[in-house]
């Protein structure tokens, strides 16, 4: 059922949405960011990124919420799950697999699954997990996005993206020790260098081991990100970001329910039961190292326009062992299906954007005139997939073969052999041009109108596709208090285009047209009270039409005409009432609903499974004493909720439920000119609570975690 737009007018709670970021090619700006941040720690005014030119966060008819690197360091925040707690409306389904293509985290917004592509608006591959360590703060950009960002890497939800930190101008940095439980370690280094005047480079790193909360499991590894900016003249300026990151783990199988039999587990106890049961061995682990490479010059034009000229390289490695339990129908056991991955993933993407601030007559535009082209490619060199062994939810014993025994290396490698069945390889290319305007009609009244044209090539070792697709996006914000209230809509489009499926035949080819996703949504804008509060409310609509989808009688064949719509409410809120006191909250509710199933109605009137928990809310504040004798010392706390939600919702199938949980969080810190030492407590009363999305996965139990950082 769709609620009705009044429903937005019920609700009082003043919110938030605050953009971000820094400035472009100036150091010197950087700086001022930082200041700035000291005042509320918790937003940026202006991002760079979020339309592809500087943009307050008023006057940008768009949503999206920003995540600081002050608040993750106030939470001692040394996951990027932790880090999204922050963002309104956003869940996660799915841990890192480590899996080629997909293998890093899967979240839910506004109804849609999404996973983090996007570094500083650029495609950032990552078939692991993020360390935050070289996080200045993280953009969750809310709705279809397909006009600035093309359709590759993002999802009609939105996108995530990660602002990397960046050079300044004078020395310092931090080095940092955490420990904590499960035997978790990490060492952190965030170290700036000017070289001379013009050139700075800065060098963040981490190394990081962790056990998990479960009787198997770990992840272990190392991040290293060197960047360097270079002004040559005040017209020219260059910037370079690298990331390179190792990353071995043993992770726990996802527990698939069946999707094509009836449901044959009615409650949480058997999973409750299991709850720390891994299924997996240590010696079963997956390596995905990662590089990413972007290089972006800028040269000033002229006093109105900049030129921006950007090379990005991305590069993810999938080797090692992936394994998953399938449901046998019968209220007790898991048959498991293992497989020994080796892909690789590339990415270039070379862009060229032309960002314009200038008047025609009294007419103020900013503008971005920009063309972008994008490679893919993906080889895949793995093993076949085979059956090994059944686990017994009633008994809580893995059976392998007939007798019960260790899960190695040695048996899995024994159990695959024969299995590998040659080399496959994927090449997609998009080459996309697009231009944006932000017109000031008046002072107050402003317009936006963007376009982008998008040929998609798709290449396999059999066949070769090509396919055109148009994205347009429109929004107007009313400024009824300039720079403090405003009104805001948009029009938003998003697409994905629809390379040819194999059908049940494994011969024939079918093509398609490109889905599309149309968003509607309007709200209102605050910044009050000398810019310490900040609110965002706003109603959207998504609209998708022409969703392929799946035949459930082949489950190899595709079939297009399918109908999704989602919609929802946003409120987010940060706040610096007083000196020293920070909030940052948010409220959601989304309504997804199947309204088109052209195969056999199964979903038809139900809510997707990528949707997530349909009510989520997420709450932090800190106070940090300013003078007298407790001065230094800072005290935070908050959590998040979430409602039940079925993850698996089909008639054929019957739905099953996760239920509603609420986690509380707190910390302790003190914090001088020199040193920081923090006390974190997650899941504070140790709460068992799930995550999925027609899987079961427990999340981590209570956790403590202790830091101390030296800065310079």
């Amino acid at each position: 059922m769709k609620k009705p737009l009044t429903y937005l007018l019920l609700l009082s709670l003043p919110t938030l949405f605050y953009a971000q970021e820094l400035k472009k090619d100036s150091v010197k700006a950087i700086e001022e960011v930082k200041i700035n941040s000291n005042l509320q720690k918790y937003k940026r005014e202006k991002s760079t990124t979020v339309s592809k030119m500087p943009l307050k966060d008023i006057e940008n008819p768009q949503v999206y919420n920003t995540i600081t690197n002050d608040l993750l360091k106030e939470q001692v925040v040394t996951n990027f799950n932790d880090a999204l707690k922050n963002a309104t409306g956003v869940t996660r389904l799915w841990e890192s697999t480590g899996r080629g293509g997909d293998g890093a985290e899967f979240y839910s917004m506004r109804g849609f699954s999404v996973q983090p592509t996007m570094i500083n608006g650029l495609p950032g591959i990552n078939n692991g997990s993020i360390d935050p360590i070289n996080v200045d703060n993280i953009e969750v950009i809310k709705g279809p996005s397909g006009t600035l960002f093309g359709s590759s890497l993002i999802s009609y939800g939105g996108l995530i993206n990660i602002v990397t930190k960046k050079p300044y101008s004078k020395f310092g940095g931090e080095i940092g020790y955490n420990s904590g439980t499960y035997g978790m370690d990490r060492l952190t280094a965030d170290v700036n260098i000017p070289l001379n005047k013009d050139v700075s480079l800065r060098m963040n790193s981490a190394y990081q081991k962790e056990n998990s909360f479960q009787d198997a499991g770990f992840n272990k590894s190392f991040f290293f990100a060197p960047s360097l900016s270079y002004k040559v003249s005040d017209k020219l300026s260059f910037l370079i970001n690298t990331e390179f990151s190792e990353r071995e783990s043993a992770n726990a199988p996802m527990v698939f329910l069946n999707r094509g039999l009836p449901i044959s587990f009615f409650s949480m106890d058997l999973f409750e039961q299991n709850y720390k049961k891994s299924y997996t061995s240590n010696e079963l682990t997956m390596n995905n190292p990662t590089f990413n490479l972007q290089a972006q010059m800028f040269y000033k034009l002229s006093d109105s326009w900049t030129s921006q000229t950007v090379l990005s390289r991305s590069t993810a490695k999938t080797n090692g062992y992936y394994h998953y339990l399938f449901d046998s129908s019968n209220g007790d056991e898991f048959a498991r299906f293992i497989s020994k991955a080796n892909s690789q993933t590339e990415g270039t993407d070379i862009q060229q954007n032309f960002i314009g601030d200038f008047k025609i007559g009294n007419l103020r535009n900013r503008m971005v005139v920009g063309i972008d082209y994008l490679s893919m490619n993906q080889r895949n060199a793995n093993a076949g997939w085979r059956s090994f062994g059944t686990i017994s939810m009633v008994d809580q014993t893995d059976n392998i073969g007939s007798n019960p025994t260790e899960l190695t290396q040695n048996a899995v490698d024994a159990i695959l052999t024969g299995s590998y069945s040659g080399k496959t390889m994927a090449e997609n290319e998009v080459i996309s041009a697009y231009v944006s305007d932000v017109l000031n009609v008046t002072e107050k009244l402003s317009v936006m109108a963007s376009v982008r044209v998008d040929n998609f090539i798709s290449k396999t070792e059999t066949q070769s596709f090509n396919q055109i697709a148009v994205s347009p996006k429109f929004g107007t914000v009313y400024q009824i208090i300039p720079n403090k209230v405003s009104v805001f809509g948009n029009y938003m489009n998003g697409f994905t285009n629809m390379a040819p499926s194999i059908q049940s035949d494994n011969v024939t080819y079918k093509s398609f047209k490109p889905e599309q996703a149309n968003q509607y949504e309007f709200g209102l804008k605050t910044n009050l009270y000398k810019d310490i509060i900040s609110t965002t409310i706003s109603y959207y609509n998504i609209d998708v039409t022409d969703k392929v989808m799946t035949d459930p009688t082949t489950y190899i064949s595709s079939i297009q005409g399918g109908e999704v719509n989602s919609n929802g409410v946003e409120i987010s809120f940060t706040a610096n009432p007083i000196k020293g006191l920070n909030i940052i909250a948010g409220y959601s509710y989304n309504d997804s609903e199947v309204t088109k199933d052209i195969i056999d109605d199964s979903y038809l009137g139900y809510r997707p499974e990528e949707a997530g928990p349909n009510t989520l809310v997420n709450f932090w504040a800190n106070y940090s004493f300013s003078e007298g004798d407790l001065k230094g010392f800072g005290l935070g706390f908050g959590g998040n909720y979430a409602s039940e939600f079925n993850v698996l919702h089909r008639k054929t199938t019957g739905s099953f439920t996760l239920p509603d949980y609420t986690i509380l969080n707190s910390a302790l810190s003190y914090n001088s000119d020199k040193f920081n030492i923090s006390l974190k407590v997650n899941n504070v009363l140790n709460e068992k609570y799930y995550s999925g999305w027609s899987t079961v996965t427990p999340q981590k139990l209570r956790s403590l975690t202790a830091g101390l950082t030296y800065k310079f």
